[in-house]
């Protein structure tokens, strides 16, 4: 490991924390191929230090009037919309996907973070007057206390900030386990935290790797627990939380098809693939894989796609190039094993994106965009998630066929018809199997104030991610039920009623 690089180390009771643990990873810049720092991983202490700065600082959080929460909550909300490039830029110095497409992760969270300054109207509770004589009936919605969240390296910004904003406007407290390959953002968010005046506790990023991982799931202290990632780590993360007795939301991996029908727009389509199949380098839960291409349209929308893939230039993401590199060496790599593995099956290979010419170091973690036409159904390359900018076509001979080949899959996160046909629009967001659709949009990741989740192995649990759902997840409801036998008087108070 080379020497003297910076390490970077846990948030703890609103302050940095420097680990004892003497445990830590290398965290990769992937456009250069080399280490730049370091991040510590924590031991048995510091998992539970985190806990109890968290569950230390509940009460007061929990207790603090909504107008003061509120308050909070929109500094961070102009803090974070103002200094996006600055959060931006670290994503792509540790991931490697370009900074414009870092900072349009940010907008995305900066969205829920919107939909979170609002929460006073989220949590409202019912009333019913008088359900028996001098009886009134009503519930309120409250925290849980204590509250994990676990995220993935593909969007170390975004991801989290589809649940802490969420959970912290509801007056619940935060330990974040962000990936261990881009650690920096998560400290950077809760820097911001500090400067908008949140209260030490509410907020803590716990940095580490398995042992982080199960300390969160084991301690009866974290109520619940919020993760996305693969679709085996996922199921882990529900098991084993659920026997815990803990509120889980777990979203798994996915294999998200585009369906194209002959009368579509074959320039919209190749557009779109590129868009969804390469952007982000392919890593991310939502780009399209496989594209089902109803025939006769194949051979046209193929020759389309490696038209404008030769217009793609692939480099170091501070360049603003079309795509960067993969996150780390070894990804790479299998993402790239499964070139062969498609031709090995009999797909022909019609662009291949190993070797390519980058605007970039020559040891940075490059694969271009790689297109794979007549993938057999029955190959790995088909029915496993690659998560890299690997796009398969398929050629079926109907709308049926492709929409049985959906449904008969493992995963259910997205997918997209491509026609113009309303009628067989109207029925594919009927008939298929999965979370979120897109009709003529190629990613539908829903807006904030709707919820984000798949079906089957792509989501364990009923708890989706953010919108309604999402402050669902973070409160629970109580239903009172009072009777009063005299009325009370407040006294005489002529001044303008306050929070």
């Amino acid at each position: 490991m080379p020497e003297n690089l910076p390490i970077v180390q846990h948030w703890i009771g609103g302050a940095t924390v420097d680990s004892n643990s003497g445990r830590t990873a290398p965290v990769y810049d992937p456009a250069l191929g080399k280490q730049t720092k370091s991040v510590a991983l924590a031991d048995r202490s510091e998992i539970d230090a985190a806990i109890v700065a968290a569950s230390a600082a509940f009460p007061a959080w929990r207790d603090l009037s909504l107008a003061k929460r509120q308050a909070i909550v929109f500094r961070f909300r102009e803090l974070l919309n103002a200094r996006s490039r600055e959060l931006a830029e670290i994503i792509t110095s540790e991931h490697g996907k370009v900074v414009s497409d870092a900072a349009g992760e940010v907008a995305r969270g900066l969205e829920v973070v919107d939909l979170a300054t609002g929460f006073p109207h989220l949590i409202k509770g019912g009333y019913s007057s008088n359900v028996s004589t001098g009886v009134d009936v009503y519930s309120i919605k409250q925290p849980l206390g204590v509250v994990g969240i676990i995220s993935p390296f593909n969007f170390p910004a975004m991801v989290p900030l589809w649940f802490f904003p969420i959970a912290i406007a509801a007056g619940n407290t935060v330990v974040l386990k962000p990936s261990e390959k881009d650690p920096s953002a998560a400290i950077w968010m809760a820097e911001l935290w500090k400067e908008a005046g949140l209260p030490d506790g509410v907020f803590n990023v716990l940095q580490g790797d398995k042992l982080a991982v199960d300390g969160l799931l084991n301690a009866p202290e974290v109520r619940s627990i919020s993760f996305v990632g693969s679709t085996p780590i996922a199921q882990y993360i529900y098991e084993t939380a659920a026997k815990n007795g803990k509120r889980v939301q777990a979203l798994g991996g996915a294999k998200n098809h585009m369906l194209v029908l002959p009368d579509a727009d074959l320039d919209l389509v190749a557009d779109s693939a590129i868009n969804a199949g390469f952007g982000s380098a392919g890593e991310r839960c939502m780009a399209v894989s496989v594209l089902l291409a109803v025939e006769p349209v194949a051979d046209e929308l193929i020759g389309k796609i490696e038209e404008r893939i030769a217009t793609l230039r692939i480099g170091d993401g501070r360049r603003e190039p079309d795509m960067g590199p993969l996150v780390t060496e070894a990804h790479r790599d299998k993402v790239a094993s499964y070139i062969d593995i498609a031709a090995a099956d009999g797909a022909t290979v019609v662009v291949d994106g190993r070797g390519i010419e980058v605007d970039g170091e020559a040891d940075g973690f490059w694969l271009g965009p790689t297109l794979l036409d007549n993938v057999p159904t029955t190959s790995r390359a088909y029915t496993e998630e690659i998560f890299g900018p690997v796009l398969s076509v398929v050629r079926v001979e109907s709308y049926e066929q492709g929409v049985e080949l959906i449904n008969s899959g493992q995963f259910g996160n997205g997918t997209a018809i491509f026609t113009n046909d309303g009628g067989a629009a109207r029925r594919f967001q009927t008939e298929i199997q999965v979370g979120m659709i897109g009709i003529n949009v190629p990613i539908p990741v829903p807006v904030a104030y709707y919820s984000f989740g798949g079906w089957k192995d792509s989501l364990f649990g009923a708890n989706k991610a953010y919108g309604p759902a999402g402050f669902d997840f973070f409160t629970q409801e109580k239903a009172i039920t009072s009777r009063w036998l005299d009325p009370s008087h407040g006294g005489i108070n002529l001044g303008f009623p306050q929070n």
